[in-house]
């Protein structure tokens, strides 16, 4: 209803520049206002708040997530019961047959019963599924449970958010542009000197770039969602938004066009000085996460954001990814990512780091957030963790699942297949308990050493 100001709206849209907002403009719940007082009407009741909805959308998603089917559980369901009447059948049916006595058959049935004994893979596998939790921890991955490695394993498809995910989320001169009269740096320095009195992210963005100790911060006065006002030995200095120069009767000079980030414009002594574009930069992992993720053989990489889609395109555009869509609040990002996975046709992951995230995270078939910039919610919803704040984690997690699915399906193929082999040997009566012996705790141990080469791959990796 009035009032200005600008709000950071990240933790519900992902939008890395704070938004301005003036008279008539929407307020989200659970922005936070960096700057002047505003004036609102409430519209809605919480319950009917983004915040609020986000929220919903986490504990909706949970519900629909299934879980996964493991092949031992079912294996084993079938497989225990029937040796037994195997072995009962071996010891009784042929001696009452007149095939020769129940010493004889007895003994056959007992080694039947040790060679069956399904220790190997009830410990070889589950042995494994930890050992590639390790491997992925040593490498700053956290996953909550080895049905995760699982889902990993078929990926398909993998979508980022942007902001704080596939970018750093810290704000970074990127160009200078100095009108006729000054050049680059004096433009800087001139822009900062403003700027160090304010605490607006763009600012300083600003300061840094002239060098956050050069000089004292001055008192300004600031102007919110259109920056700030400085006077200095008699000189006026402007640094905001072209309507604040406009309100202190400077035009500013050319049209800048379309810029990424924010644009700051500068005046100084009533003369426009030129701007600046302050904007978030990507990550130097994020073109190796994503051309790692292409060898793998992941068909779709995309990402996700809150972002003004403008923004969202250019560093889509630089990381060469096949689909992106912005300006997506957290019900919408939901949607296209439920619609995404239906085209992709496979195992999605998703990884993101905000509030707005959390539906995802808890929605994607596996989903992945930033440990350090991540928030609680989205951390709570995530299925894994990159400690490292790292997108190329993606790929290595996806790179273990698929190690560990290998070295797993090696231990129940080894598995079955020797003790299969010394069952029919035992039921002929050509085996001893020796043999038995080996297939049921020489298999087990030796599946159990090949689960172990998880680790040693992970260790040498790191080293």
């Amino acid at each position: 209803l009035g009032g200005t100001s600008s709000l950071d709206t990240s933790s519900l849209t992902g939008e890395s520049v704070p938004t301005d907002v003036s008279e008539g403009s929407e307020v989200l719940a659970g922005s936070v206002n960096l700057g002047g007082t505003l004036t609102m009407s409430v519209l809605r009741p919480f319950g009917e708040t983004t915040l609020s909805k986000g929220l919903r959308l986490i504990e909706e998603a949970r519900e629909r997530k299934a879980p996964t089917e493991r092949f031992i559980t079912s294996f084993a369901r079938w497989y225990t019961p029937s040796v037994v009447v195997l072995a009962a059948l071996l010891a009784l049916v042929p001696p009452l047959a007149g095939l020769g006595g129940f010493r004889d058959w007895g003994y056959r049935a007992l080694v039947f019963l040790v060679v069956s004994c399904p220790c190997a893979l009830v410990i070889s596998v589950p042995l494994a599924l930890f050992g590639g939790m390790g491997a992925a921890s040593r490498r700053g991955i956290l996953l909550k449970g080895g049905n995760v490695l699982e889902t990993l394993a078929r990926t398909k498809a993998v979508l980022f958010d942007k902001t704080g995910t596939l970018t750093r989320g810290v704000f970074r001169v990127t160009e200078v542009h100095p009108s006729s009269f000054m050049t680059a740096r004096e433009l800087i320095e001139t822009a900062a000197a403003a700027e160090r009195g304010s605490n607006h992210p763009v600012a300083r963005a600003i300061a840094a770039a002239a060098g956050g100790g050069q000089g004292p911060a001055l008192p300004v006065e600031e102007f919110p969602g259109l920056g700030v006002r400085l006077v200095r030995d008699g000189q006026e200095i402007l640094a905001g938004n072209a309507a604040l120069l406009e309100q202190h009767g400077v035009s500013v000079g050319g049209d800048p066009g379309w810029k990424p980030g924010a644009v700051v414009h500068v005046a100084r002594d009533g003369r426009y000085a030129g701007f600046l574009v302050v904007e978030d930069t990507l990550r130097e992992e994020a073109r190796e996460a994503v051309d790692r993720l292409r060898k793998l053989g992941v068909s779709t990489v995309g990402m996700l954001s809150g972002d003004r889609p403008e923004n969202a395109g250019k560093f889509a555009r630089e990381l060469g990814l096949d689909l992106w869509e912005g300006g997506l609040l957290p019900a919408g990002k939901l949607d296209s990512f439920r619609r995404i996975r239906n085209e992709a046709g496979g195992t999605t992951l998703f990884v993101g780091d905000g509030m707005n995230d959390a539906p995802l995270l808890a929605a994607a078939d596996a989903g992945f957030a930033m440990g350090g910039l991540g928030a609680d919610a989205a951390i709570e919803a995530a299925d894994g963790v990159l400690l490292r704040d790292n997108p190329l984690g993606a790929a290595e997690a996806i790179e273990i699942a698929r190690r560990t699915r290998a070295i797993v399906w090696q231990n129940i193929a080894f598995a079955l297949g020797v003790k299969g082999l010394v069952l029919v040997m035992g039921a002929f009566g050509v085996a001893t308990m020796w043999e038995a012996v080996f297939a049921d705790v020489g298999v087990a141990l030796l599946a159990t050493l090949n689960a172990a080469r998880i680790l040693q791959a992970a260790g040498s990796r790191n080293g």
